[in-house]
């Protein structure tokens, strides 16, 4: 299971033109809802004012290669080690998720677009990696929903408490799952395997063609907002905020400030 390139195995079914299509279609679907959304929000329009602003009450000035050098942290502790999340749970489960996501995706393309027919010899590194992928999004994104979400954690609420910000989430877990599925029925020869594989391709057309009503788009606007706290906080504007008002007087007495041992 782990070295079959499931897709090679589909094109006895499905064309590979029409599989490479619908890979083109999704990609389609990402870019004009990601689009949508930066219109629909006025994304674009606040990340240029909030840099505008930064700009206008900065106290001091910030050369060209401290931003390419806050632009590297932001690519290695923001997006590559998702640095903004405190809690390491959290953050493994985030990692977990958003690596399996990467490679199960770039492999899937990979092997529709080189390696779709038996008549190709795929490269057993593509089907695994594939595979672990897909696994890494079940374990992070199961984690994540069952114990980590803090409605559940913290609240109490039943896990199966769905609201529209989760759908990015659950057809992320549904795509995953119902891929791993396929695979092991289509190469155990079960004849439920394509019933599994139109499951994912649900899944999947789901959480692509979303993206205006999840949060897809946000690991497009996650990095943009890391960079503008970063530059805020190097040219001083972030700091640019006015006096703590003084501690009124109890009983006549100054109020002790608190002592930080």
């Amino acid at each position: 299971m782990f070295t079959s390139n499931p897709f090679a195995e589909l094109s006895a079914s499905i064309s590979p033109s029409v599989m490479k299509t619908y890979i083109v279609v999704m990609i389609g679907l990402v870019a004009a809802g990601t689009i949508y959304d930066v219109l629909h929000k006025k994304s674009a329009r606040y990340f240029r004012e909030n840099m505008r602003k930064s700009k206008a009450a900065a106290t001091q000035k910030v050369s060209g290669g401290e931003m390419l050098s806050m632009a590297i942290k932001t690519a290695v502790v923001d997006v590559a080690a998702s640095g903004e999340f405190c809690n390491a749970r959290r953050r493994i489960a985030h990692l977990l998720t958003m690596y399996g996501f990467v490679a199960f995706a770039i492999t899937t393309a990979v092997m529709v677009f080189s390696y779709s027919t038996p008549a190709t010899a795929t490269p057993p590194i593509l089907p695994q990696l594939w595979h672990i992928g897909a696994l890494m999004v079940c374990i992070g994104g199961y984690w994540f929903w069952f114990f980590i979400r803090v409605d559940v954690a913290a609240e109490g609420s039943t896990p199966f408490r769905i609201m529209r910000a989760d759908l990015f989430i659950l057809s992320l877990l549904a795509s995953a799952t119902f891929a791993l599925i396929w695979s092991y029925l289509q190469t155990s020869g079960n004849s439920w395997a394509m019933a599994a594989f139109g499951l994912h391709v649900i899944a999947t057309t789901v959480l692509f063609g979303s993206v205006p009503w999840s949060k897809f788009a946000h690991m497009f606007f996650k990095p943009a907002a890391a960079f503008e706290k970063r530059v805020s906080a190097a040219n001083g504007s972030r700091s640019n905020l006015p006096a703590p008002a003084d501690k009124p007087e109890t009983l006549g007495s100054p109020v002790e400030q608190p002592r930080h041992y």
